[in-house]
């Protein structure tokens, strides 16, 4: 499938969808906090998107190919959780640090942005690991502009998550987006500078760099959807959705309580 370049009229459509993904996280964040549960979360962020935002929760029901329906309209993974964690009845504890993954459908387009969230007070290691995950994706999206090549991305997010002793998750990759919740390219988030894809004007995808403090290899749970690392590590994940514009890279999931763009080296 070919990659889909967009034209100014779905390039606004995707601005609203995206910012009001971005929006979402900023509403449910003064609820993640030691006691609440991921359901909770999960709730709160479902009937602010149907009920103020008047969008639809895209992994609600969501089955491609293999999967069973994705029985949330988020995704929530904790702590040792890579990605695709699922909702549920435990209560967050001080110390844990969570991921809160959002996809919005607004007028038939989507928006997808995740964030960590540290719960209470955490550890030094936990701390810093939400920190270079946060540096990886934003050294990521600073490789994107016209002539640019896709194995850019994914070679300095995996230059400066290897040498803070971390590692790439290689299974799951961003994406494109637009109509669809996931199009052509796959963005990995590792490889070689100067390989893939060419970026051009008007290419919409995600960016969401998976690390964990140990290994690289992860396993599925029985639920069929959550995905943990192997060797029960720490794993932490930031996720924009970028367009590449005529003279750099326009990041469309901002939002007003976005954390600001880390100082990197």
């Amino acid at each position: 499938m070919a990659i889909i370049i967009k034209n100014a009229e779905e390039v606004d459509g995707m601005r609203v969808a995206c910012r009001l993904a971005g929006e979402v996280l900023d509403y449910v964040a003064p609820f993640v906090k030691p006691g609440v549960t991921t359901d909770e979360l999960d709730k709160l962020c479902h009937d602010y998107m149907v009920n103020v935002q008047g969008c639809i929760p895209a992994p609600l029901n969501y089955a491609p190919p293999g999967y069973p329906p994705y029985p949330k309209s988020i995704c929530a993974s904790v702590n040792h959780q890579v990605c695709h964690g699922v909702p549920n009845d435990r209560p967050l504890k001080k110390g844990d640090i969570v991921n809160l993954d959002i996809t919005t459908i607004k007028d038939g387009w989507h928006g997808d942005t995740s964030r960590m969230f540290v719960v209470g007070d955490a550890s030094i290691l936990a701390k810093r690991l939400c920190q270079v995950t946060l540096e990886c994706l934003w050294l990521g999206i600073a490789q994107v502009k016209p002539g640019g090549r896709l194995g850019d991305i994914g070679a300095a997010i995996q230059r400066h998550a290897e040498k803070q002793g971390f590692s790439v998750v290689r299974e799951f990759c961003g994406h494109g987006i637009g109509r669809s919740f996931h199009e052509e390219p796959q963005v990995l988030h590792y490889g070689k500078a100067g390989t893939g894809p060419e970026l051009l004007p008007g290419m919409i995808f995600t960016i969401e760099p998976m690390i964990n403090a140990g290994k690289a290899a992860i396993s599925e749970l029985p639920d069929g959807w959550t995905i943990v690392t192997k060797d029960r590590s720490l794993s932490a994940q930031w996720e924009h959705t970028v367009l590449v514009t005529d003279a750099g890279a326009e990041v469309l999931t901002l939002s007003a309580g976005t954390p600001p763009m880390p100082k990197l080296a």
